[in-house]
């Protein structure tokens, strides 16, 4: 999946023409502290709640305050994962999509991006997850997934975080989300075969996702 199919069509754009007032009650009906502004058609930043609340005057334009991000924004071939990594580092709340040099595609709400991961990552699904401690030199998703498998479980999705050292020895974690809750005699196969089991949870799917998740997500793919 790409950047482009990800664009929500009803976000609004605003203009340089547009005054703060329009700005916020956008803000306000679609429930987003950030929204995009452009001209003709052009990217041109985007506008936050908490500056446009410190202007005393709401019929001021927006050519004539403070625009953020001018520089910041993805091509429509980018990946999902290239997206999370604009938001964690810049705090956003919208993505700008542009194409031709900065023409203006659409917009990307972040609970949308985090929608999209949830469905990925499988973690609406009842399952058991699993994080392995393991050195960088004996990594291989195929073996353990086989010893997984072996026990009559399916890897739903899984997440290497490498370590910060280049030392091969160095221990990585690996995130795996599984089909099953019933995970002992996993655990019992993978210690077995040496594997070091740092955390084990039987969970229930998750129901909705709040901001505290989303802020563990964006943290937690960035790493």
């Amino acid at each position: 999946m790409l950047a482009a199919t990800l664009i929500n069509p009803m976000i609004p754009v605003l203009k340089l023409t547009d005054t703060v007032s329009t700005a916020l009650d956008w803000m306000d009906e679609f429930h987003t502290s950030q929204l995009i502004v452009t001209d003709s058609g052009v990217y041109r930043g985007i506008v936050s709640e908490d500056i446009l609340f410190d202007i005393a005057d709401t019929t001021e334009l927006l050519g004539k305050v403070i625009i953020q991000h001018k520089d910041i924004f993805a091509s429509e071939d980018q990946h999902p994962y290239e997206l999370l990594r604009l938001v964690n580092q810049f705090g956003l709340l919208i993505i700008p999509v542009v194409h031709d040099g900065k023409v203006l595609s659409g917009s990307i709400l972040v609970s949308d991006l985090v929608e999209h991961f949830v469905n990925e990552l499988g973690v609406q699904e009842k399952g058991a997850v699993i994080v392995l401690k393991i050195a960088e030199r004996d990594y291989s998703l195929a073996e353990i997934s086989r010893l997984i498998e072996s026990n009559g479980t399916r890897v739903l999705s899984s997440y290497y975080s490498s370590s910060e050292s280049a030392h091969p020895l160095q221990e990585s974690r690996l995130t795996l989300k599984l089909n099953r809750t019933h995970i002992t005699p996993i655990i019992a196969t993978l210690e077995r075969f040496g594997y070091d089991i740092e955390e084990a949870h039987a969970n229930d799917p998750i129901e909705s996702v709040d901001q505290e998740r989303l802020d563990m997500l964006m943290r937690y793919l960035a790493t």
